[in-house]
């Protein structure tokens, strides 16, 4: 076995610097324009998950500063009342981010709800005119738990530039945004995912292992090229138990650095969604 020592990339510490950071922001904003940032959050159902995420986004608003304008819709509710409220949220000044909690009930379309948020207001950064600014390398909204990824990175001072760089898994939410913010800072990318053949030959070439597949601990420690580094977006619910998509006491005997679950990367994707949220604020000055 390769003697390592692994080093944990501390997502909640660094969270908590953004969210200090965005709170001074905005007290030096508030002035100027004359009321504190505000974000909508909308859910629909009794999701039990989507509530804790829901009431975790409310408090950290809160703490920062930011006004909170969420909406809790019974699961029966229609589309069309939906896209009403996004409508009015779209043209309330006092809006500057909109979230749609996912999952929807499986009666809503998902997708079409979320274009009709204005791309401006688009806190998820998942919005196609965003993820296209994101393809170009124009400035943009950026979807949140990849951005959060890359933020994380760079406080470690791990530079991805030269780096082979394997993303396991191609969502829309994460895998491919995150390659294309990978590429964007000069990494050599590979997407694996699914129908990828011999997984682990694929995985043992990163010098830097994205794991975002919600698949609870399928890397595992002879999966992973000694000395590289680790990040697991994964987050799964086995019995009583929170893990990731990585098994981590095998692959923390080998990885240089890597990311607990819970207390990486979920942190940092609160701390994007109030980053993107006070970006569109300051647009308004």
């Amino acid at each position: 076995m390769f003697a390592t020592t692994c080093q944990i990339l501390d997502g909640k510490a660094k969270a908590k610097k953004i969210q200090s950071a965005l709170s001074d922001r905005i007290k030096a904003l508030q002035p100027a324009i004359g009321r504190p940032p505000g974000l909508a959050v909308l859910m629909v159902g009794d999701d039990p998950a989507s509530a804790v995420y829901v009431r975790n986004k409310e408090k950290a608003c809160e703490k920062i500063g930011m006004a909170s304008f969420g909406r809790h819709f019974p699961g029966d509710t229609g589309e069309a009342e939906i896209a009403a409220e996004i409508d009015r949220l779209n043209r309330d000044e006092r809006v500057d981010g909109i979230l749609i909690q996912l999952p929807l009930p499986p009666h809503l379309d998902a997708v079409r709800l979320l274009h009709l948020i204005d791309p401006d207001k688009d806190a998820d950064g998942l919005h196609p005119v965003n993820l296209g600014r994101l393809v170009r390398g124009e400035p943009g909204l950026r979807s949140c738990t990849p951005a959060g990824v890359m933020e994380l990175l760079k406080e470690y001072e791990i530079s991805v530039a030269g780096k082979q760089a394997v993303v396991v898994g191609r969502s829309i939410l994460v895998g491919k945004p995150l390659a294309l913010m990978l590429l964007e800072e000069n990494a050599t990318v590979t997407i694996a995912h699914s129908k990828t053949k011999d997984l682990a030959s694929v995985t043992k070439n990163a010098d830097i292992l994205l794991a975002a597949v919600g698949k609870a601990e399928l890397i595992t420690g002879e999966m992973v090229k000694p000395g590289a580094v680790v990040v697991d977006v994964g987050i799964n619910r086995v019995g009583e138990r929170l893990v990731g998509d990585v098994h981590y006491p095998s692959v923390f005997e080998v990885a240089s650095y890597l990311t607990p679950v819970p207390g990486g990367i979920g942190p940092m994707t609160v701390a994007m969604l109030l980053q993107n949220t006070v970006e569109s604020f300051e647009r308004k000055r």
